[in-house]
């Protein structure tokens, strides 16, 4: 990164709401990113996601509610490009443009030194490639690519859309890597997604919608729960009283299983032992996440709630609304 590290500023989302006709995209829609974490903006295809970070970045008019950054509206910000910089399609330059002369124009407009756009090069892993026409890239390269210009200003606040999309494992865990590095500088990282799975080793916190509604928010850890062990054995109901005595709590769930709030498995499996009780299973309990994020938005079809308009007739009226501002 540049020689300069900006510290973080605070993305607050209060009670945002936009409405295509009877269509509504975002209901009432609340939560903060805060400064040195990765925050996973998380829900399905349709769920609204877009639309709110077109919101938050002032490309779409809010129907109601407000989102600011660093305590301003985006239109209000005094430094935009030291602020925020955002990634929300990997299709916003100029097919005949090399990578390099994409990242040069963006640079020359916002009166940064054209030294930084090198730098960016090597750091999202393009250097090879920056002569090559845009056009030419790959999916995956073109991310890299709208994550350079992104950094360009060397932002305090960065707002990612589908960022892994078309990468191959090896990218996916390099922009894990890189994202890790950039919130260890205390920038502020919104980074939205459709699958829970695909962030869950990146992000520090969690913002989960459906139907364009709050539907869970906090950390990975408030998700994956206290962590314990599941045992299979010939009397749960013995065992649970033996471990008592060892100072470890214990249930037994629907399945028969004994649930321990210890990830000791030796002490589990010493005091089994002492009394007598087979052990047919023993493993850590890890909280299935992404069936929790498929049990959290599943529902029935926004259409069908709202008699609202198509998904076409509401990106139609998002790329007028862009198109105003």
């Amino acid at each position: 990164m540049s020689a300069t590290t900006s510290d973080g500023a605070r993305i607050e989302v209060r009670g945002l709401t936009k409405r295509f006709g009877s269509f509504v995209a975002v209901d009432d829609l609340s939560f903060d990113v805060e400064p040195g974490r990765i925050t996973g903006f998380l829900g399905p295809n349709g769920a609204g996601k877009t639309t709110s970070l077109r919101m938050i970045l002032g490309l779409v008019n809010a129907t109601s509610g407000t989102a600011t950054i660093d305590g301003h509206r985006y239109v209000d910000l005094p430094n935009p490009l030291g602020t925020v910089g955002a990634a929300l399609e990997a299709t916003n330059f100029h097919p005949g443009r090399s990578g390099r002369d994409h990242l040069r124009v963006l640079a020359d407009a916002g009166s940064i030194p054209l030294g930084r756009v090198d730098e960016l090069l090597e750091l999202t892993g393009i250097p090879a490639a920056a002569r090559k026409r845009a056009g030419e890239y790959s999916m995956g390269m073109r991310q890299r690519l709208g994550l350079a210009a992104a950094l360009l200003g060397d932002p305090k606040v960065l707002v990612l859309d589908e960022p892994s999309n078309g990468l191959d494992p090896e990218g996916i865990r390099w922009l894990r890597g890189f994202l890790r590095h950039l919130s260890s500088e205390g920038k502020t990282i919104l980074v939205s997604s459709h699958l829970l799975a695909e962030v869950q080793q990146t992000v520090d916190e969690v913002v989960i919608i459906a139907n364009g509604r709050l539907v869970r928010s906090g950390s990975i850890a408030d998700l994956e729960g206290t962590p314990g062990a599941v045992v299979k054995t010939s009397d749960a109901g013995r065992l649970a009283g033996a471990l008592r005595v060892a100072d470890v709590t214990s249930t037994v769930d629907d399945n028969g299983s004994l649930v321990a709030d210890t990830t000791d498995l030796r002490l589990i499996g010493d005091v089994a032992l002492r009394a007598g009780l087979p052990i047919y299973g023993l493993q850590p309990r890890k909280a299935d996440l992404e069936a929790l994020f498929f049990q959290l938005t599943e529902g029935t079809n926004r259409n069908e709630v709202t008699g609202g308009v198509a998904p076409a007739e509401q990106d139609a009226v998002i790329g007028r609304e862009g198109a105003n501002l």
